[in-house]
């Protein structure tokens, strides 16, 4: 253990185990995450499966909260995979989902462990964290549960701003994305060049439909239009993920 400075008669220390702090700061975090949010049906989401012998065969732990639910950690014994225990849990989990009214799901997984199971199954990657040891990755996945992800689209954006309208095209850019929503959109990243004039959107629909509708928007044909000549250009890619 490390102790260092007394600060008005607080104590830091740092610790190995502490079997009290996990649990308190779940539980004052999702105090604070409650209020902010306004929901407040944070719930553990578990599945198991035994063998006759009442041995744990596979599992899957998760949560749910305020209609969206997540994915912890997912096993099947070495002995019974690939006998499609992970699938049955990962359906199972996914239905239980839908029951509490959840309509997306995410999951991260490093590259040692199960990323093509979860691509398999419908998962879409949204970003990836380098500097696992061994030179490994840590991927990160959501899939809609209301929508067909087969029919997903992704979308990069490459926006030019108007040299001499850079701060109006700014705010065009924040306004626009913020009706993705509405037509089933998604903002996964968005990035800007030092001299802000630039932009790259990574961008998600759940159908092609909603990419249409997004682009035939009145609210946006009507910011577009109020621009005019010093609306940004943007370049449009369809992208997957290799």
């Amino acid at each position: 253990m490390t102790t260092t400075g007394n600060d008005a008669g607080a104590i830091l220390r740092v610790l190995g185990e502490d079997k009290e702090l996990p649990g308190r700061l779940d539980a004052e975090l999702t105090i604070f995450n409650n209020r902010a949010t306004g929901a407040d049906d944070e719930a553990t989401l578990n599945v198991r499966v035994d063998d006759a012998d009442g041995e744990l065969v596979a599992g899957l732990t998760g949560w749910s909260w305020g209609g969206c639910a997540g994915i912890n950690m997912v096993w099947v014994r070495e002995d019974r995979r690939g006998e499609g225990w992970g699938g049955r849990l990962l359906r199972a989990a996914e239905d239980e989902a839908r029951r509490r009214g959840c309509t997306e799901m995410s999951v991260s997984s490093f590259s040692f462990q199960a990323p093509e199971f979860y691509r398999r199954h419908g998962y879409l990657d949204t970003g990836r964290r380098e500097g696992i040891p061994g030179g490994h990755v840590d991927h990160h996945f959501f899939k809609s549960l209301v929508t067909d992800p087969a029919a997903a689209v992704r979308l990069v954006a490459l926006v030019e701003l108007a040299p001499d309208a850079v701060e109006a095209g700014q705010r065009y850019e924040d306004a626009v994305l913020g009706l993705l929503g509405r037509h089933g959109g998604r903002l996964e990243r968005r990035q800007r060049t030092g001299d802000g004039r630039t932009e790259v959107h990574l961008i998600r629909f759940d159908t092609r439909d909603g990419y249409d509708g997004f682009l035939a928007d009145p609210e946006r044909v009507a910011l577009r239009e109020e621009l005019g000549d010093a609306a940004p250009t943007t370049r449009v890619l369809d992208v997957h993920e290799v």
